[in-house]
């Protein structure tokens, strides 16, 4: 049974991350990938920030978030 729990609790285990000032829950395995795909903002000309370094677009898949992590997201507004 504690193994089931283990299990279950890894599988579906949330986390703390604050983004743009609001503290929000997310799976506790994401990537600023799935992020950005949980912000419905994929596609989007975007900017993130990870505690403070900014995140390359060819490094979001690669950014591990951890519980209690900052991001600022910052989306490009075009306009004439």
């Amino acid at each position: 049974m504690l193994k089931f729990l283990l299990l279950f609790t890894s599988r579906f285990a949330m986390m703390r991350v604050v983004v743009n000032g609001v503290s929000r829950e997310f799976p506790a395995a994401i990537s600023v990938t799935g992020l950005v795909a949980a912000l419905e903002l994929a596609g989007k000309r975007i900017a993130i920030e990870h505690n403070g370094q900014i995140v390359p677009r060819s490094r979001y898949a690669d950014t591990a978030l951890a519980d209690g992590d900052s991001l600022e997201v910052v989306v490009a507004v075009g306009g004439g």
